[in-house]
């Protein structure tokens, strides 16, 4: 029986902790050798530009002895009005597999439908549970567990807030979030999360916040499809600036993620995002090996 991929709460609890234990594996580098997928296809449908989430899994499709195969969507009939749902019926029979990051969470959930082939979530407005993968792993390899890590993300609520939320029910991470009203993560996920003994808080004051994190964690003011809200964003958004007086009421040791790209000096300064504290390079890093081990669950 196929299985997709679209949200967090698409796996258990046990495969979340048994990705991020296989993920480590691969980043050792043991198994290097291993290739569970030989002989598979796994397309990559892509409506938004990317670097991070085309390369990684590009990349570790590859790693895993599959063969990678880019697809623009506007390169497809889909550009000429053919449906996602025939398409999903059709190119079922030529792949294993479906990564497809796109604008409207309903565009993958018709295509998981339709489709006889596992079909995973590379990023929607509404999730980016992968890149919530990556985030765990990197918080367990800084802090040594993830249960009970205080965790701040400050800024929009959007795709990647709603994704920490599920990840918070997950792992026993506790989680914080502070955003200006109206900019508050997923209403739905939030409750979801809440009823069923996730730790998540809301604030809107995020030096109230940041008191006693392990972890910040800030994404743009402005994602992709927003740009004629930029300047009012920017002014709504100016006080969520992740800066050095931002950190100083953190713990000391206290760790920076970001998942990429910055604007710098927007929300984040180049002096936090380039410090010692920052740790968005291996954050980056291990969307490829939690996607691997990701694969390797999903795709027989």
């Amino acid at each position: 029986m196929k299985r997709d991929f679209l949200t967090l709460q698409d796996i258990s609890s046990d495969e979340f902790h048994a990705i991020v234990k296989r993920a480590a594996e691969f980043k050792s580098g043991k198994d290097r050798n291993a290739c569970p997928l030989m002989g598979k296809s796994i397309g990559l449908l892509f409506d938004k530009t990317s670097t991070r989430t085309r390369i990684s899994f590009q990349t570790g499709i590859y790693q895993l002895g599959a063969q990678p195969i880019y697809i623009n969507s506007k390169e497809l009939q889909l550009g000429r009005g053919e449906t996602v749902e025939d398409t999903a019926k059709v190119i079922s029979r030529y792949l294993h597999g479906i990564v497809i990051r796109t604008f409207a969470h309903n565009t993958i959930e018709k295509l998981a439908a339709n489709s006889s082939i596992p079909i995973v979530n590379g990023l929607t407005d509404l999730h980016h549970p992968c890149q919530a993968l990556a985030d765990m792993l990197t918080i367990w390899e800084q802090k040594g567990t993830l249960k009970d890590v205080r965790l701040v993300y400050v800024g929009d609520g959007n795709n990647v807030a709603n994704s920490l939320i599920e990840a918070a029910l997950h792992t026993g991470v506790d989680l914080a979030i502070a955003c200006p009203r109206g900019y508050d993560p997923d209403r739905n996920i939030f409750e979801y999360v809440k009823e069923n003994g996730g730790k998540v808080q809301l604030y809107t004051d995020p030096e109230d916040a940041v008191k006693n994190a392990d972890v910040i964690y800030t994404d743009v003011w402005i994602s992709m499809g927003q740009e004629r809200e930029a300047e009012r964003r920017r002014q709504i958004f100016k006080k969520y600036q992740v800066n050095k007086e931002l950190l100083s009421l953190a713990k000391p040791d206290v760790i920076v993620m970001h998942c990429l790209p910055a604007h710098r000096e927007e929300e984040i300064t180049s002096e936090v995002l380039d410090s010692p504290q920052s740790v968005v390079i291996d954050q980056a890093e291990n969307r490829l090996h939690t996607q691997k081990a990701m694969l390797e669950l999903l795709i027989q």
